[in-house]
């Protein structure tokens, strides 16, 4: 078994009170990695609000002598983005330009979502409509040339039958039962 697989028990804690999974070999996951990394990004957007909020409160509530809480607020705010800068260098997200239109437009990114579902929807239709209409073609052929030619028809079915039992059968040596009971067929190559 690959020794990057095998994980140990313990873990190293984060500075958001998650852990990181490391291998017998010493290096953490890339998946760990990437979810760390993701969520320091998230813990600090959140740390940057509640900054946002603070300096808002100040903000409304101004007066000369707490000027200096405001700037120390500021600064905290800029030292904060700055962080949050350098901790998103290391996270690889891609969002489509059609989301981030939808959102300077003040819609809902879900729009876009519903949108994608919707056309793959609509394909799927397409291409199951072109399927059942090659069935249809199959099964017209079929019955147009069992009324010609019918001994040829009875052996192509048999041709036919036995190929598809050892196409299963086949498919049933390479597959392997997951402890959930799906099967993981194994790649030849």
């Amino acid at each position: 078994m690959d020794p990057a697989q095998n994980t140990s028990a313990a873990g190293i804690g984060g500075s958001n009170g998650t852990t990181t999974t490391i291998g017998y070999d010493g290096t953490a996951t890339a998946s760990e990695d990437s979810k760390e990394n993701l969520n320091q990004v998230i813990n600090s957007i959140q740390k940057t609000l509640g900054l946002l909020h603070q300096l808002h409160l100040t903000v409304s509530s101004f007066t000369p002598a707490s000027q200096l809480h405001l700037l120390q607020r500021l600064n905290s705010l800029v030292s904060e983005l700055n962080s949050m800068a350098k901790l998103s260098e290391k996270c690889n997200i891609q969002v489509p330009m059609e989301v981030l239109s939808l959102i300077d437009d003040g819609k809902n990114p879900d729009e876009f979502t519903r949108d994608v579902i919707n056309s793959c929807v609509a394909r799927n239709q397409v291409t199951k409509g072109k399927t059942d209409a090659f069935k249809d073609l199959r099964k017209h052929i079929l019955e147009e040339l069992e009324e010609t030619f019918p001994d040829e028809v009875d052996k192509y079915r048999e041709i036919r039958a036995a190929s598809a039992a050892e196409a299963k059968r086949q498919a049933q040596a390479q597959s392997v039962l997951l402890p959930n009971g799906d099967a993981k067929v194994k790649n030849e190559l």
